[in-house]
């Protein structure tokens, strides 16, 4: 490899939204000209919590790959495929399975807090598994870098583990593969907490600009300020919080200094969110108007994914006396 191989993937589990565009997908964009990378949409990993809603994770297959497109990925520049396209990452996923200790999985953080958020009163050996599938996705790639952010530290530490006890029992196949720690400020959504699709609190790249206003206008601001010549506090203030995650936290100069009302805060934001969504949105409805181009785009990242995954799959055949 003349660079280094590169990994990572969303699940279809909603429409992406600026949380997950400037968290995740502007950062892909850079390392695909660094990186032999691959990005996947993980929709066998959706299944953990969608299960029952088959018919959601196949409509948000399709969205987030085009969000993909839509944000800036090349397919010229790296492959885009969707993960159960790619039987290997199967295959690869049973036979970690049968080498990972069920004490390995039961420690991982984000198990136990799945469980909790989820209230489940019993749990799917999907949810339970999770990190070998993910193991298996990084591994069957042989990827060096993987991009997270600190929630999913434990996650690649396990990955890394399950590849080391395989080596041992096996034979020197997986290298171990590196974090890439993402630097982001959490986005925050209409309502100041975090932003994401289960709070119902995004701004989804898919929204049209009359839409990105409407949603703007209802954020919470500083409840201390009720006129306009108030000064304005950034504590708790979400408008001041996405200024603040974009490096325009100067905008809110004029309201701290109560030179301007919530109202104009707030138009401002939406003007800066539309200018910075406005070609995304042009690319996303070009490759709504032609649907083929997806399927091609998809069909040609998995061949490219496909090949690499075969290649290390023999390798595990052979040293596990499979071929």
């Amino acid at each position: 490899m003349s660079k280094g191989r590169l990994l990572s993937g969303m699940q279809p589990t909603g429409m992406l939204h600026l949380g997950n565009l400037e968290g995740a997908l502007a950062n892909w964009v850079k390392l695909q000209d660094e990186y032999e990378a691959f990005y996947f949409v993980a929709d066998w990993h959706a299944m953990t919590t969608m299960y029952d809603k088959t018919d959601l994770v196949k409509k948000y297959r399709r969205e987030v790959a085009t969000d993909f497109l839509a944000a800036g990925l090349d397919p010229n520049k790296c492959a885009i495929f969707v993960q159960s396209d790619i039987m290997e990452h199967a295959e690869l996923h049973v036979l970690f399975s049968m080498v990972t200790p069920v004490s390995w999985l039961e420690r991982v953080p984000t198990y136990k807090e799945k469980q909790e958020q989820l209230h489940l009163e019993t749990v799917s050996y999907g949810l339970l598994g999770y990190p070998v599938l993910q193991a298996a996705d990084i591994l069957i790639y042989k990827a060096s870098v993987v991009p997270v952010g600190q929630d999913q530290l434990p996650h690649l530490e396990l990955s890394r583990e399950i590849g080391r006890r395989f080596n041992w029992l096996y034979g020197e196949i997986f290298p171990d593969c590196k974090a890439m720690l993402t630097k982001y400020a959490a986005m925050p959504g209409l309502d100041g907490r975090k932003m994401s699709k289960s709070y119902d609190n995004a701004i989804y790249i898919a929204d049209t600009s009359e839409q990105t206003v409407e949603k703007v206008r209802m954020m919470f601001t500083d409840p201390l300020k009720i006129r306009k010549n108030d000064p304005g506090h950034p504590e708790g203030c979400a408008v001041y919080g996405m200024m603040d995650v974009y490096g325009q936290a100067d905008m809110h100069d004029d309201c701290t200094a109560g030179r301007i009302g919530c109202v104009e805060c707030k138009m401002r934001l939406a003007k800066f969110l539309n200018e910075r969504l406005a070609p995304i949105r042009e690319r996303r409805a070009q490759l709504e108007q032609h649907p083929e181009q997806l399927d091609e785009i998809l069909a040609a990242g998995a061949e490219k994914a496909r090949k690499v995954a075969r290649e290390t799959l023999g390798e595990v055949r052979r040293v596990m006396n499979f071929d």
